[in-house]
């Protein structure tokens, strides 16, 4: 059996290739829109992709299905309760797919027997369907056995199913009609009824890592076992299901305000990736964009950078950090980009913002520190307190973490407006007084300054540090 994992760090997203050797047939899980990974990969191993399985419509970042389609011309599969705009093949609780039996003599539609029953004689890599809606109503898990008559699976693949150390967020859908409380319940008999039958051994393979937004305790472990989580995750620890309803749906991160976005293209269909440089725009054609278009100025640099010395009105999310889900989080879906970013980086930073469906960028000033010098009347330094200064005192002092961080503990008079939902929420401060405002540790909290002053806010500054620093300095 060929198994690979690939995780990306920037997104804390999996996605896996699993090939039965024997045969060269693959399957590919919960692909990004950046496939050449997969198709070099897959080439060397002497692999054919023939399925494409998603676990669920993702909402953090624009899967590659399509992308991969297009390249291998794969079958895309989802659970069976999924509507999309583009043909799929649907995927029942308990159907087995089987890799190790020849397409050609095995009468199958994609990988596996058109009526879902096993050839007459199975062997190789095979893989189990599981029906487990929670996290979204359509959500699969995909049991991978090396052998159909394995004593104990390899692995399952749980998509935002389970994570090491959490649970899939069962509050995404609500404005679906489906209510969290429905989905938890859901959720909760997903995980007893299907996933934690499965043997103590069977390795656990998820769809996210610590940071993603997808859940509010994520392991930074890329991998688990089915007892180890049974014994460790406190989402599975023995409690009545109005118990679990309670705990999951409880203090789970805000919502970035791309995700919409991203389940939509997801479910109904996007254009593909285009893998083209962004062009080069002289200052006066990115400021015309601005002007004529609608565009923003998205500077990329490394924090210090932009701290020192940045256009004023641009708005900030580090190319160091998660740069995609904190620029989804401040520049609305569909808004014309123009990057400001280190030379070199800029290639990077809009494949970035392909990931999650940010595709209209218009192009990069290609030397932003000569072009800060040469235009200082356009020019704003970030106004910053050090950990231990005392605040105006008619300031307006806001925490832009999450909720549970807020919740853990906050600076006095603090009130919580997390990043992701500060578009619409900052509509709530008064922009003729101060603002002064803290995260963690210091990041987040310049994104967010970036966003006030953007939007006409005369005096932001941040707190050097952070919550932490903050609290450091006070002893």
């Amino acid at each position: 059996m060929h198994f690979a994992q690939y995780y990306l760090d920037c997104l804390s997203q999996a996605s896996y290739l699993i090939g039965d050797e024997t045969t060269g047939r693959a399957v590919l899980v919960d692909p990004r829109r950046d496939i050449d990974d997969y198709l070099r990969d897959a080439e060397a191993a002497g692999l054919r992709i023939e399925l494409i399985i998603e676990t669920h419509f993702h909402a953090d970042f624009l899967s590659g299905h399509l992308e991969l389609a297009r390249a291998t011309g794969a079958t895309i599969a989802f659970g069976e309760a999924a509507e999309t705009g583009y043909p799929i093949r649907r995927l029942r609780d308990g159907e087995r797919i089987f890799l190790g039996v020849d397409a050609a003599t095995d009468g199958a539609d994609g990988v596996a027997t058109a009526d879902g029953a096993a050839p007459a004689a199975p062997s190789g890599v095979t893989l189990t369907v599981l029906a487990t809606p929670g996290h979204t109503p359509e959500s699969i898990c995909v049991v991978v056995h090396e052998q159909p008559d394995a004593p104990e699976p390899y692995g399952v693949l749980t998509g935002d199913t389970l994570f090491v150390g959490d649970v899939g967020r069962p509050d995404l859908l609500a404005a679906t009609g489906l209510t969290p409380e429905e989905m938890a319940g859901r959720l909760h008999r997903s995980l007893h009824d299907k996933l934690l039958t499965l043997p103590d051994a069977t390795r656990v393979f998820p769809a996210h890592g610590a940071g993603s937004a997808c859940g509010r305790n994520l392991s930074t472990e890329t991998t688990s076992t089915i007892g180890e989580q049974r014994r460790y995750n406190y989402a599975l620890q023995p409690m009545p299901e109005d118990e679990f309803v309670r705990l999951v749906t409880a203090g789970q991160p805000a919502t970035p305000g791309y995700f919409a976005h991203d389940a939509a293209l997801n479910r109904d269909g996007h254009p593909l990736l285009d893998t083209a440089p962004p062009a080069a725009l002289t200052l006066d054609a990115a400021l015309a964009a601005c002007r004529d278009a609608g565009a923003v100025l998205l500077d990329s640099r490394p924090l210090a950078a932009y701290t020192e010395a940045h256009f004023t009105g641009s708005l900030h999310t580090s190319l160091d950090t998660r740069f995609a889900e904190y620029a989804g989080s401040v520049v609305e879906p569909g808004t014309p980009i123009v990057l400001i970013s280190d030379p070199g980086t800029e290639s990077e930073a809009r494949l970035r913002l392909a990931r999650i469906g940010y595709d209209h960028v218009l192009g990069h000033v290609p030397d932003p520190a000569a072009e800060l010098a040469r235009r200082p009347d356009l020019v704003t330094r970030t106004h910053r307190l050090a950990a231990g200064e005392v605040p105006p005192g008619d300031a307006q002092l806001i925490d832009v973490r999450n909720p549970s961080e807020y919740a853990a503990g906050a600076l006095p008079n603090a009130v919580n407006l997390p990043l992701a939902t500060l578009p619409t929420s900052c509509a709530t401060l008064d922009p003729d007084r101060p603002v002064v405002l803290y995260c963690r540790s210091g990041s987040r909290s310049v994104i967010a300054a970036a966003l006030l002053e953007a939007r006409g806010f005369r005096d932001v500054r941040d707190i050097v540090g952070g919550y932490e620093g903050a609290v450091s300095a006070c002893g």
